[in-house]
């Protein structure tokens, strides 16, 4: 799986994780030079409080597109720093 916005792969692996359709990819997949920490916080009833990036190539941002859980609740234990994207993130099959 990649995760491209603007032409520029954000991050690419073949062990993702599915979880309600989104694809979790592993930490070390992540291509950090394009996140940055956006502050927002929100929670899930199950998978616990997920923190935000906001993803940025070549000057533009796109607030909050990627997320993850640092903390995530026992259930949601596999995704534990794995980041998923939305907002116009492509995710796609390789």
């Amino acid at each position: 799986m990649k995760a491209i916005w603007k032409g520029k792969t954000i991050a690419q692996s073949d062990k993702t994780i599915n979880i309600e359709n989104n694809h979790y990819f592993p930490p070390s997949s992540v291509n950090r030079e394009y996140l940055q920490s956006s502050g927002t916080h929100t929670v899930c009833p199950w998978k616990g409080v997920a923190s935000y990036y906001n993803v940025v190539v070549d000057g533009e941002v796109n607030a909050d597109a990627a997320w993850f859980y640092a903390q995530p609740k026992a259930l949601a234990k596999v995704i534990k720093d794995y980041v998923a994207f939305w907002h116009g993130i492509q995710v796609v099959s390789e």
